[in-house]
């Protein structure tokens, strides 16, 4: 594709903008430890709600949706379960809350406040900064492999996908490195006021140029419909035959059992808790626990409607202009080209350099966030605590300068070895995540818990997922993953009965700090009996009914703009109506009775 100079001009004052923005802040950084990864807990919850958003709308994710939202239309609002983007209602209904309390700035030394400092609990925080890492490097790979894919679409010279992902990457290491937390987080604010013009642009545009009965023509019988039954009853014979074959090789037909599978992974994983990635940092990083709640709603609220208005408006123009051609390419088309293949054709001059800085700005802010998040891990929990316990501050801050900067270049390697976006996603999601559920959950809601499970039931999980794909090789992760947990939860409970209970004190001071909900019997008596009023805050039934709202309200914030899109209004005033009840039962339920401590 040949950009017009208006485009090209557009992505490099975009791209010159962030540069010189992140850098500029980067002297806010520069101070301490607390300012480069945390900013000093000085950060409105919004901005971080906002920052949040944009490194979850990453152009690799953004491309995989529109390949599921033209492959299986409405129903594609189920499949980012398997991450699952539900768990980002578990923190703003009680998660976030309970990770805030501690005022630590890592998820590994958050384990101190659980187990204490002894030797089980130094085992723990070593097996966390080892997970922390390995997650980092996985999507690290998977942004390389999305932005290289993307440019190579796009920019007008002839260079390969993994060289223009090297050349993206360095622009963005550059100030991330530099910035730290300041950096990402005002840089992403900006990214996504303007990946939210774009987005809403493109759904604006599909509209215009698409008709209900074209799309219908475009599509079989059902591929308009939210609701599933036990089989998925989509045939694409006649339209597009490949799509069979793709939906087959996805392991789909089954529908409703992948979906099923995916909410028994989703809801144990998300009662985990976050991983130690930029999620998780931004919750420490909030100025109270009730900001770091309100923070996590924000993140669903604000992103969904703009993200799917682009994808459905990508999705329809290329269902009803690209579908013959496709049709005519026989087998082997990439269906994870469809967005920038869409954009290619479809999106006019102005609008199509605005929309690629877009993603590249959401790109850029799924790696900023993933290189920000995972080197404090290292630097506090290991250097800072093993190595040069007593260095000045800013000796800590170059060695995450270090530390990021190998983080970048073992992703960029692994991406250059993975051949597609969804074999990264995958394994991520699937098979890496379900390694950390046991281990994780536990930890919150089981009193006997102690850091020798934590520790084993981590290591585990994470041995099994990472020889998953050499000896289960032909085996999709979303169902190898109740063997994962199985073999994280029997080396977590064997360990913990197997090794003495953490100290009655320890226990007693984590309950009264967090006030967690599950099986915390005898040390629950004990605290209540010395501070009865700790009992107002552990209410598990509200919590409940809150998480069952909160994920109808966001499947409905999803759902919305693709029936928008493809103008069927009867759905789109239903799922309109229903945003509009749970977010009022969500604003009197959960929000009201938010503490600010």
């Amino acid at each position: 594709m040949n950009l017009s100079s208006i485009d090209l001009l557009v992505i490099v004052l975009y791209l010159a903008g962030t540069l010189g923005l992140g850098l500029y802040i980067s002297r806010l950084a520069s101070r301490d430890m607390n300012a480069y990864f945390l900013a000093g807990n000085k950060v409105p919850w919004w901005a971080l709600g906002v920052s949040n958003a944009s490194g979850m709308f990453d152009i690799a994710g953004t491309m995989w949706l529109v390949s599921v939202c033209f492959v299986y239309g409405l129903k594609s609002a189920w499949l980012p379960w398997v991450w699952p983007i539900f768990n980002q209602v578990f923190l703003m209904i009680y998660l976030s809350v309970w990770l805030r309390r501690s005022n630590v700035m890592t998820g590994a030394q958050w384990l101190q406040t659980r187990f204490g400092s002894g030797r089980g609990a130094e085992l723990c925080q070593l097996v966390v900064v080892i997970f922390a890492l390995v997650s980092a490097v996985g999507f690290i790979a998977y942004a390389f492999k999305g932005i290289g894919k993307f440019a190579a679409i796009f920019f007008p010279w002839q260079l390969s996908p993994d060289l223009y992902a090297l050349i993206i990457f360095a622009i963005t290491t550059l100030y991330v490195i530099k910035g730290g937390m300041y950096s990402v987080v005002f840089t992403e604010v900006m990214q996504f006021v303007i990946m939210t013009i774009a987005a809403l642009a493109v759904g604006v545009i599909a509209i215009n140029q698409v008709s209900p009965e074209q799309i219908q023509a475009a599509t079989p019988p059902d591929w308009d419909k939210l609701w599933f039954g036990w089989q998925l009853d989509l045939n694409w014979q006649g339209l597009i035959d490949s799509v069979n074959d793709k939906i087959q090789s996805d392991g789909m037909e089954l529908f409703g059992l992948m979906v099923m599978m995916m909410l028994f992974k989703g809801v144990l994983f998300s009662m985990a808790g976050p991983v130690p990635n930029y999620d998780m940092q931004r919750i420490l990083a909030a100025r109270s626990p009730k900001e770091a709640a309100k923070m996590s709603g924000l993140v669903s609220l604000v992103m969904f409607f703009p993200r799917y208005m682009m994808v459905a408006g990508l999705t329809v123009l290329a269902l009803v202009y690209l579908g013959p051609q496709i049709q005519a390419e026989g087998g082997g088309f990439d269906f994870e080209q469809i967005l920038p293949y869409a954009i290619n054709q479809f999106v006019p001059v102005g609008l199509t350099g605005l929309l690629i800085a877009g993603l590249l700005a959401a790109f850029m802010s799924t790696l900023a966030a993933s290189v920000n998040a995972a080197p404090v891990y290292f630097v506090n929990d290991i250097y800072k605590k093993y190595l040069r316990p007593d260095a000045d501050k800013r000796t800590y801050v170059r060695v995450s300068y270090l530390v990021s900067l190998l983080l970048v270049i073992t992703g960029m390697g692994l991406g250059l070895m993975l051949s597609s976006i969804n074999d990264i996603m995958q394994w991520i999601f699937g098979a890496l995540f379900g390694g950390y559920a046991a281990a994780n959950l536990l930890k919150w809601h089981w009193w006997r818990f102690n850091a020798y499970g934590y520790f084993w039931g981590m290591l585990a999980g994470l041995i099994a997922s990472l020889c998953l794909p050499l000896l289960m090789p032909d085996t999709h992760p979303l169902f190898a993953f109740p063997w994962l947990l199985l073999v994280s939860l029997a080396a977590s409970v064997l360990a913990s009965l197997l090794t003495p209970a953490e100290p009655e004190a320890v226990l007693g001071r984590f309950f009264a700090q967090v006030r967690p909900w599950g099986w915390w019997g005898p040390v629950r008596a004990r605290v209540l009996a010395d501070q009865p009023h700790l009992a107002a805050d552990i209410h598990p039934a509200r919590d409940w009914t809150n998480i069952g709202v909160g994920i109808v309200w966001q499947l409905s914030l999803v759902a919305m703009p693709i029936y928008l899109v493809i103008q069927q209004w009867q759905g789109f005033f239903c799922a309109l109506l229903v945003t509009l009840v749970t977010s009022w039962i969500l604003k009197f339920n959960w929000l009201n009775k938010l503490k600010e401590q």
